[in-house]
Order: structure tokens, then sequence, then C-alpha cells
């Protein structure tokens, strides 16, 4: 389906970043970073960004966006006032820490070439380094609207220097219950200051924002999230509950990036125990996770070392991995948008992508209706383990790698002190003539409890190798 046609006057023809506008430095800057031609979403908005004027930009994540809105923040600040302690010049507010990571490193080679200083905000660190970071001045702010709070009513940040301001995946922040916080950081910034809005969809939240803070936006949308890609193909698999797992490992094994998405925190994180134990190799991606094992997490399935990432829907948007071949829904979501943002995640930029939903039988009338509200016609199959369409999915050679097995511990045998019985009480008990060990296997009341012919010694050691066996069953449990 071709592209909406956006509401703002666009070329119609492919263009240059210079003939768009961009400064020289930035474009050589692009071209030493390997881009070298401007996508759909910043052919349209550069040229009125670069102007000054407002934006409200629509487009799916993975579009370009980040160069849309980051090449006009460069340029207007490009030979300005050099940066004051705690007032940064710009602002880019973003839903999720690993978005505003991933933009502040695309933006630091170009600012770089400008001289101009960068910066992430957000939770799940220590704020001492952003504290200094924010004392030392900065040009442009990435941040996330809870942590910047913070830093805004300690008196750390200061919003009213503020030249351009940016909100990035603004309807996910509402989905996220963002906007109350970031209502409150934008009437902190000068009214008159340039303003930029980007969104994958423009619903009732996003529609307040963009009237309340934005001046005669020129308005453009380009592939939005409501039109399916040519590129990706959708299938939903019809499975019995009891094989959604070996189904799940028998796909995520072939050759290529796997992204599995499921409902829960807790469901990812066993998701993955239980991958691993199969000999899947996965990581996980979720919120009960710090901030440190999210971002090592990520970076391995980023460079490669590990093939499937299994995730929440903090993954669904925001997170540029290029080269994910395959999209699963392990546990379908419950909402239309979300299939749409979690499937974005594969056939990026003209590639070739594959959407999987594994469906049971009690959530075959919700499947069906959301793949209808988002517009979608898979093809549905039942099938078990072993089918041929699965090969046909994720074709290539299955790779199962046994996770390294736990060394067993030999087991440490305890001998309990005697306990010391006076004459006068163990000749009331009549026990005189047993050994006093064993006596621990009695209550104070001297009552057998069917333990007295055992030595209390063995006890521990069964204990430990019944344990040690439980452990060696389906393979490495000290993944946790």
């Amino acid at each position: 389906m071709a592209a909406r046609r956006p509401h703002h006057a666009t070329p119609t023809t492919a263009a240059s970043f210079a003939a768009l506008g961009v400064p020289t430095v930035l474009v050589d800057a692009l071209a030493a970073t390997g881009v070298v031609a401007p996508r759909p979403i910043q052919a349209a908005t550069l040229p009125d960004a670069l102007a000054g004027r407002d934006v409200l930009g629509r487009a799916r994540t993975g579009s370009g966006k980040t160069y849309a809105f980051a090449l006009p923040v460069l340029a207007r600040l490009a030979g300005g006032r050099p940066a004051r302690p705690g007032q940064p010049r710009a602002l880019i507010l973003v839903p999720t820490r690993e978005l505003a990571a991933q933009i502040e490193t695309a933006i630091a080679p170009l600012a770089k070439a400008l001289r101009l200083r960068t910066l992430t905000v957000f939770g799940g660190v220590r704020p001492g380094p952003q504290i200094s970071g924010l004392r030392a001045g900065v040009d442009i702010l990435v941040a996330c609207p809870g942590r910047l709070a913070d830093h805004v009513n300690t008196g750390h940040a200061r919003l009213d220097g503020i030249e351009i301001t940016v909100l990035d995946e603004a309807d996910h922040m509402a989905d996220l219950g963002f906007l109350p916080v970031v209502q409150r950081l934008l009437d902190r910034t000068p009214a008159t200051g340039q303003r930029m809005l980007f969104s994958a969809t423009l619903d009732a939240a996003v529609d307040g924002l963009v009237r309340r803070y934005l001046t005669n936006p020129a308005r453009h949308s380009v592939d939005s999230a409501q039109t399916p890609i040519a590129e990706m193909s959708h299938h939903v698999l019809h499975v019995r509950d009891d094989d959604r797992l070996p189904i799940l490992a028998e796909l995520a094994a072939a050759p290529g990036r796997t992204l599995v998405f499921t409902r829960t925190k807790s469901r990812a994180r066993a998701l993955t125990k239980r991958l691993v134990a199969l000999g899947v190799p996965a990581v996980e991606l979720h919120g009960n996770l710090a901030q440190t094992a999210r971002s090592r997490n990520l970076l391995a399935f980023s460079d490669g070392s590990v093939e499937t990432l299994v995730a929440t829907d903090i993954a669904a948007r925001g997170i540029h991995v290029d080269d994910v071949t395959l999209v699963v829904h392990a546990d379908p979501p419950t909402e239309h948008k979300a299939y749409l943002h979690r499937s974005g995640r594969t056939a990026r930029s003209g590639a070739q992508g594959t959407v999987i939903t594994l469906m049971t039988d009690a959530q075959v009338g919700d499947v069906r209706a959301l793949v209808h509200k988002a517009g979608i016609r898979p093809r549905t199959t039942r099938l078990s383990p072993g089918h041929p369409l699965l090969a046909e999915l994720a074709p290539g050679e299955r790779t199962f790698t046994p996770p390294p097995a736990v060394p067993d511990k030999p087991p440490v045998t305890r001998v309990p002190k005697p306990r010391r019985v006076s004459g006068s009480a163990a000749r009331s008990h009549g026990r005189t003539d047993r050994p006093r060990a064993a006596a621990q296997g009695q209550d104070g009341g001297g009552r057998s409890h069917g333990r007295t012919d055992r030595p209390r010694a063995a006890a521990p050691a069964q204990d430990a190798a019944a344990f040690s066996a439980r452990s060696r069953v389906g393979g490495r449990r000290g993944s946790r």
C-alpha cells in the first residue's frame, strides 16, 4: 500500500541533504557515517524544520525520524552561544532509556563536528554523573521525562534557555502515562522556542499536545503505523498450549535475529530461561532489569553474539536493531497498535521480514479481532513441532547449543554435635544404652519420630544428591 499523501506539500522526488538545506558540515558528517540519501520523513520535514517552523511529523518507528529532528536541532545551535551550567539549549524528550541512548549515539558524531555537547538523562542509573554533566554545560539534552523532572525539581537543570524542543514517540509517552510530567516540563520551556513533535499515531492525547504547544505547525504524514508494510509477511500458528515452547525453540534456533514478545516481565524472564535450557541462546529485556543488564543484553542482541531477544513491549518501539528477520508474538498483545509496533521491528529499511503469532484454542477469538483491527490478513495454519512450514518461515539449519553443565558439588556431611543429657534424665527415659547422637531424632519429650534407626549424618548427603539430580534435569538451572 502506498504511503499516505502528507498534509503539507513535500518534495516529490528524492533530494540530497544539501538540496533540502542541511549545512555542508552536517552533510559531510552524515556521509562519514554512511548516510547519504534522505529518507521520506526527512525529505518531507527538513525544509520546514530548518526554516524554524514548528513541525508535526507522523511516521512509524524506524522510518528515519531521528535525523528528521536531529539535523534541524544541530543546525539551529551551530555557532550560537556557548552552553551554560545547568541550562541546556535543546531538549529531546523520549519515552524509554534505550531510545534515549540510541538517539544520543546517532547525534554524537554530528554534534562533535559542530563542537556541541550532548548528554542523556534517564532513570535506572546513578544521578551523579548526569548532575556533573549538566553543571559542565550541555547543548543538546536527550531525556526521559521522569528523571529530567527530578533534576528540574532539585535545581540541577533549568529549561528557560531551551531554544528548540522535540517530542519523539509522543503517542508512546501517552501510553506510558508520561503526559502530565511532559506538560509540566514543556510549560518551563520558552513559548517562543521552536517545537517539533513526532509520533506514529495521532490520537486524542497527542492532539491535545499539538494544540497546546505547537504554533501553526507544518504537518507531514509519511509511512504511518497503520500502513501495512509490503515486505512483511504475517502468519498465525494455531498450536496446542504444550507445543508453544518447542515450536518457539524450533523457530529461534534458525539463523538470523529473532525478537520474541511476551506480555509480562515475569513471562519474559521465564521464557528466556526455558529457551536457554533447550539450547537456544537468548537474553531478556524488560523493566525489572537493571539498566546495566538492559544495555548489556541489548548490545548482545545488536552485535549478534546472541540472536534471540525475549522482551516485553519495552522493545516494541524505539529499539533500532538492523536485520531482525523474525518477530514472534509468543503472547499475542491485547491491543492492535501494540501488534503493529511490535511487528515493526522487522522489515525495516526495505528488508524482508516475517511476523508470527502463536495462538492457542483459547486465544482464537482475541487474535482474530486483533488482526482485523490492525488491518492484517495473516495466513493461519494449525501445526505441531516439526511441521514443514516452520522451516519455511525460519529457513536454515537449526543450531542448539547445550548450556554449560553445572558441576556437581560433593555433598557436605555434617556430624551433629552430641546433645548433653544428664544422667538422671537419661535414666528416666531408659536411653542410656543408645548413642547420644541418635537421640536427636527425638523431640524434647523423648517420643520417637521413626528415624532413630538411621544415622542422622546421612540425611544431608541424600538431600544434596537429590537437589543435584533435580538441577541437572532439563539443563542448567543456575542460569537464573
